[in-house]
């Protein structure tokens, strides 16, 4: 029994299969084949449950002898397309899977790649919402750990301020004064380091606390200062700000020199930088104040110890050549703002200006020029000494045209300045007499420049001597007090310029 229904259910199922690939009706038999398609149909309607009730319903499968049961069934015919309108047979839930299982394998292909890019998109989702978290996750986390150090940081604050204040000097006599250092660019932090590393406070802590606490600590500039040791730190930033405290400042104006000049006339005395160093090195007051001397200076600035003194490479020849070792250094300190350490001896004050004025000559480019005016460094820096004592700032390149073009004749550059250098009393009209006099600075009696500098030159005057003005002048002179210059190539019109001046009384003399 099992047997037959086994054969009669795939016999159903392969006329199912003809059925619904729609094989012709010639293929069935005639009648009898579109009778049994009617009574299939009726039967397909049908549910899972009335397959009980048959035992041999040959009108629902028709029978077959043993000979076609034997034979393999017939292959199913192509589905041939459908018509509009033609509906399609309703299948039980068993047949329709069935025939899902028997769709063509070209349908199932069709379906792979649409799931494939589906599937993608839906793991690309979920890959950047995963993303998402993670860094909403390290966010949060960050924010906690900048909550958790600023309460740590809080908490560190508290504990230190609930164990005791920093460690300070009681309020009593001050100790000596000390020489401090404030560097450029320092902070509170590096001030009060090296105020307690120079014993003026008993701890950075309580130096710090006492500077934050004043704002006018934003106005300390680079220097030293003389401070009194063992000092409260409260006392030690009043005294820091105080305008007594800043030591060791030392500014020069353009053209001074070495040594103190006097006027004829006049009798009016113009300090040398000699004597401007002693003031500035003055620490203390009354009984107590220590300075060193303009002579202990001159006597340090003669010293043959070149290298002690902070003299450059490029000027070394040129100072060992100085035929007054009181005069070497003339030139070597720059107009401007310097700073020494006036608790050092003089050959150390004198050391720290030259070096620092060495930089600031070099920082014009001065180890580069002389391509155009075929001079060294210090002979260009010699020039320029001279250039800032014959020229006011609108003519300095002008006049540095001057020097180089009677160079190269060569002609005395006979400047009045040069005379002026090696005389006790000076003034703009020299005499026959000192004009006469021969010296090593004066260029009315040799050809080619002065032995060494006659002054402390600015750094515009050093830049018009590095890149002179373009011109063929030979002369020139002031022909008023207002300081009107006039040059020429021609020296009769020089002598007629020279009249003029003469008129306006700028080259009378004291004498």
């Amino acid at each position: 029994m099992t047997d037959r229904w086994a054969r009669a259910e795939e016999r159903y199922r392969q006329r199912e299969a003809d059925r619904r690939y729609r094989r012709d009706d010639r293929a069935w038999g005639g009648q009898n084949s579109r009778d049994t398609r009617g009574k299939t149909n009726r039967v397909v309607g049908r549910e899972q449950d009335d397959w009980d009730d048959y035992e041999d319903d040959t009108t629902v499968i028709p029978r077959y002898t043993d000979d076609m049961d034997d034979q393999p069934p017939p292959a199913p015919a192509p589905r041939p397309r459908e018509r509009r309108g033609t509906a399609r047979p309703r299948v039980g839930r068993r047949e329709a899977v069935e025939h899902d299982d028997e769709e063509p394998e070209g349908r199932r292909r069709s379906k792979t790649p649409q799931r494939s890019r589906r599937s993608s998109r839906v793991a690309s989702r979920k890959a950047k919402e995963r993303k998402r978290r993670r860094r909403t996750m390290w966010l949060v986390a960050g924010v906690f750990v900048l909550l958790f150090a600023g309460a740590a940081v809080f908490a560190g604050m508290k504990l230190i301020s609930s164990l005791g204040s920093p460690e300070d000097y009681a309020a009593g006599s001050p100790g000596p004064l000390v020489v401090v250092q404030v560097h450029d660019g320092d902070a509170s932090q590096q001030i009060a380091s090296t105020m307690k590393e120079r014993g003026v406070v008993a701890s950075t802590g309580a130096f710090f606390e006492a500077a934050v606490r004043n704002s006018n600590m934003n106005s300390v500039q680079p220097g030293f200062y003389a401070i009194p040791g063992h000092i409260p730190a409260s006392q030690a930033v009043t005294a820091l700000l105080g305008k007594q405290a800043r030591v060791g400042n030392l500014v020069i104006a353009e053209g001074r020199l070495l040594h103190d000049q006097y006027e004829v006339g006049s009798g009016r005395r113009t300090d040398g930088i000699y004597r401007m160093m002693a003031e500035a090195s003055c620490i203390g007051t009354g009984p107590s104040k220590k300075c060193v001397t303009y002579e202990q200076l001159e006597a340090a600035g003669a010293s043959v110890d070149l290298a002690a003194l902070g003299v450059p490479a490029w000027a070394a020849q040129g100072v060992k050549d100085c035929p007054d070792r009181a005069r070497q250094l003339e030139g070597l300190i720059a107009a401007g703002t310097l700073d020494f350490d006036p608790s050092g001896t003089p050959e150390q004050m004198l050391r720290q200006v030259v070096t620092a004025s060495a930089k600031s000559y070099e920082s014009t480019g001065l180890l580069q020029s002389g391509g155009e005016t075929k001079l060294t460094p210090y002979q260009t820096l010699i020039a320029a000494s001279l250039v800032e004592r014959e020229a006011k700032p609108q003519d300095m390149g002008k006049v540095a045209r001057v020097i180089v073009n009677r160079l190269r004749v060569p002609q005395m550059l006979q400047f009045d300045s040069t005379v002026n250098y090696a005389l006790d009393r000076t003034e703009v009209q020299t005499t026959d007499a000192d004009r006469a006099a021969e010296t090593p600075w004066n260029t009315y009696a040799k050809i080619g420049l002065p032995a060494t500098p006659i002054s402390a030159p600015s750094l515009n005057a050093l830049r018009a001597m590095e890149n002179p003005e373009a011109g063929s002048w030979l002369y020139f002179v002031t022909v008023d007090k207002q300081g009107t210059t006039l040059f020429t190539d021609d020296y009769k019109q020089h002598q007629r310029y020279i009249q003029q001046a003469q008129a306006s009384g700028i080259l009378d003399s004291g004498r």
